[in-house]
């Protein structure tokens, strides 16, 4: 994640790399092993709610799709900062992945408030 990439797809799914990579890194111990499951599961599954959202056939499905994806990041921003925590080595790592997961609920949530707008 070193160069900004501003195609929202590729974004997302360079962050599921970076956080794969990242964790393949980490040894794993009957503590860190869930933590590290539980990480990988909600960053990969940002990019794929959001591309599920991107075909969806209804702007209530878009919606859904786009707030499960903002669900999904938040829920990452909160395995970053544990595993932060735990792996002191590698905070400044999930810092830079807790940033730009942060970086991407603000365009989730502009997306599903625009959506709501053309709604009313």
């Amino acid at each position: 994640m070193k160069d900004k990439i501003y195609s929202l797809e590729e974004r997302m799914f360079s962050l599921g790399k970076s956080v794969v990579l990242l964790c393949r890194t980490l040894p794993e111990t009957t503590v860190s092993r869930p933590l590290i499951n539980q990480l990988v599961r909600s960053a990969t599954s940002i990019g794929a709610n959001y591309m599920e959202g991107n075909g969806s056939v209804s702007q209530k499905d878009l919606i859904n799709k786009i707030s499960l994806a903002r669900k999904e990041a938040k829920e990452t921003i909160y395995w970053t900062n544990l595993l932060g925590f735990l792996f002191t080595g590698k905070k400044n790592e999930f810092q830079l992945i807790s940033q730009e997961t942060q970086e991407l609920i603000y365009i989730f949530s502009a997306i599903i408030k625009i959506q709501i707008k053309l709604d009313v």
